[in-house]
């Protein structure tokens, strides 16, 4: 009888017990903070919803005559019509006989079959060329860079200046050639 009487009261006093213990657990917990939100979530919403654009996006293709193209840029947005306008813009270009080119601009535009870099465009090649001009224009449907406004390039043999410059592959294609044109003035330093 007394065992009994002992589960009865067990029977009360045990969940009692653990629903006193929840209590205190809740009551007595730490509060939130109110920096433990998603790192990310603070964007402004209208501004991205106005103004679409892309964060680090990335374009990679082949010209028809095999040279690879890698375009990234910190930010992309579309512009009215097929084009559209992106900021700090780096073109990796590489042709199938081994030359390599690296663009770097803060800013382009695509247009068409080109791509646009403005805002003062330095190019560096594989071969030891640096060419630093105010835009640069990069075909995508075949091997050509050009820039039309004036160019300063330092090469493995000196400097040079002039109005225009271009890189395409030859006539044969074989291989790639740098041409400047339009007063070209040049220092050579053996």
């Amino acid at each position: 009888m007394n065992r009994t009487r002992i589960v009865r009261w067990l029977r009360v006093l045990l969940p009692l017990t653990a629903l006193a213990m929840l209590s205190v657990l809740f009551l007595f917990s730490r509060q939130g903070d109110g920096e433990s939100q998603i790192p990310y979530a603070d964007v402004d919403a209208q501004s991205m919803a106005r103004d679409p654009r892309l964060v680090a996006p990335e374009y990679a293709g082949v010209t028809a005559d095999g040279a690879q193209l890698v375009l990234r840029a910190t930010e992309a947005a579309p512009a009215g019509g097929s084009g559209g306008k992106a900021r700090d813009l780096q073109l990796d270009w590489q042709r199938p006989d081994g030359l390599r080119a690296d663009l770097t601009a803060p800013q382009a535009g695509m247009d068409g079959g080109a791509i646009r870099l403005g805002g003062g465009v330095r190019m560096t090649t594989s071969s030891g060329w640096t060419v630093d001009a105010p835009s640069v224009e990069a075909a995508t449907d075949r091997s050509r860079i050009a820039a039309e406004d004036g160019v300063q390039a330092q090469a493995p043999f000196g400097s040079l200046s002039a109005r225009r410059m271009e890189l395409a592959p030859d006539t044969a294609g074989d291989a790639s050639i740098l041409n400047f044109s339009g007063d070209v003035r040049l220092i050579y330093q053996p």
